[in-house]
């Protein structure tokens, strides 16, 4: 039988023996990742011992961990102390070394994580009126749709299949590409592309240079030219989607350079794919685990949005963002010099036994929620209301015609230090016709 998900960090702790300094170093292990026991073991020693701490890991340029929730939501709220650049994600110093020289050639990504005011505020802007409620409406129909094309192929595998990889991948990856105008010929390399970029340190995630800068530098390269070309494409001929919205923006009279728009597109394709996909094939898992919570969900499908929050905190599908202070300053009262790096831990903010009552039980009709998985201030996640929108269609179709369901093997994590989540999730299951 699969083992039970970590609901003890203390038991996970003892099991594990670690020390402060090594479980500041698991944050920089990206197996770590795909071991929950041990990344909440020392996610919550940290919370609990050293919550401002110091990390020094082989092969990563040092940072402080960050892993309370308020010190998270503070830095996050003080974005002109706080910078995205030139540190917005963590990556190993060979990684971040090649990432510096691509920007000396003016080749780096420039997309919404990486910038600060002014920059940020106009970039933002280009898209955000695609994303607010009255554009989410119209999107609605085609995303309920979606969610029962997915459903009616999982009836068409039977009583098995692996949920996280036929069903939760490729799901918002449509949605998000119809939303582009990108056509569905093209979305089978998106997939590909988009799972190396954040998974390249995933040997499963497709890439034979994996844990290797190479990785990482040969999707971004893919990607840059596959987007240089629909930039060229939509400019010459618009067509009313998102795509052409980007190609055809101008701040400051100008349109966008080559290096801005391929970033714009990257972060619409890959952020509002990978993280909800974690988010759906994690929340069925967690509904598997809890046969409470599933059942109390069955009965009263009103507690749907109670749920997809829920999900959303238990998954927590970005696992970090970093900040570099612009100053010197303190967090919860350790000095922070100017020029250093702070790691801001997304599953530990939202583990976090201060804020959240029992943080360790999954509880569909948790309210209040104060999760901080898709950030806060300035750099909101701009697609909140779209993921928000997808996870609840796919259950609300999903949920009335699952008859049974239970896991068929042992799940698996993204190995990884960015975005994250199950990468198998083999299930068997009966479900009832499509009404």
């Amino acid at each position: 039988m699969p083992s039970p998900s970590p609901t003890d960090p203390l038991t996970h702790e003892r099991v594990h023996g670690l020390t402060v300094a090594e479980a500041g170093r698991v944050l920089a292990t990206p197996a770590a990742y795909a071991d929950e026991g041990l990344l909440h073991a020392a996610l919550a020693l940290l919370r609990r011992e050293a919550p401002v701490h110091y990390v020094q890991a082989d092969g990563y340029n040092p940072f402080w961990a960050v892993t309370r929730h308020d010190d998270v939501q503070a830095v996050e709220r003080d974005h002109t102390l706080w910078l995205n650049a030139p540190r917005p994600v963590l990556r190993s110093a060979a990684l971040d070394a090649a990432l510096q020289e691509r920007r000396a050639q003016g080749k780096a990504l420039a997309s919404l994580v990486h910038l600060d005011e002014p920059e940020h505020r106009p970039l933002r802007a280009i898209a955000a009126d695609w994303f607010r409620p009255k554009a989410m409406r119209a999107l609605q129909d085609r995303v309920r749709e979606l969610a029962r094309r997915h459903v009616d192929l999982m009836a068409e595998h039977g009583s098995t299949c692996d949920f996280a990889r036929q069903i939760a991948a490729p799901y918002p990856l449509y949605a998000i590409l119809a939303l582009l105008g990108l056509p569905e010929s093209d979305y089978p390399l998106m997939l590909r592309l988009t799972q190396q970029l954040f998974g390249h340190d995933d040997r499963d995630k497709g890439s034979p240079a994996a844990g290797t800068p190479g990785a990482h530098m040969g999707a971004l390269e893919e990607l840059f030219a596959y987007f240089h070309d629909l930039t060229a494409a939509r400019r010459a001929r618009p067509t009313g989607d998102l795509a052409s919205c980007v190609a055809g923006a101008r701040i400051d009279g100008r349109l966008l350079d080559d290096t801005t728009i391929a970033s714009y597109y990257i972060l619409i394709a890959t952020a509002g794919h990978d993280t909800t996909s974690s988010t759906v094939a994690g929340g069925l898992e967690a509904l598997i685990r809890h046969p409470d919570q599933l059942g109390l969900l069955r009965r009263d499908p009103g507690l749907l949005p109670t749920a997809v929050e829920e999900m959303i905190r238990w998954v927590s599908p970005v696992t970090s963002f970093m900040r570099t202070a612009r100053a010197d300053t303190h967090v919860r009262g350790v000095p922070i010099a100017a020029g250093e790096s702070v790691l801001l831990s997304y599953p530990s903010a939202n583990r976090d036994e201060d804020v959240f009552d029992e943080p360790f039980r999954f509880d569909v009709a948790r309210d209040p929620n104060r999760h901080l998985a898709f950030g806060t201030g300035v750099h909101y996640c701009l697609g909140a209301a779209l993921a928000r929108m997808e996870v609840a269609a796919l259950f609300a179709e999903l949920l009335p015609r699952l008859e049974s369901v239970e896991l068929d093997g042992e799940p698996a994590w993204t190995a990884t230090t960015f975005v994250g989540g199950l990468k198998r999730l083999p299930i068997r299951y009966r479900l009832t016709p499509a009404s």
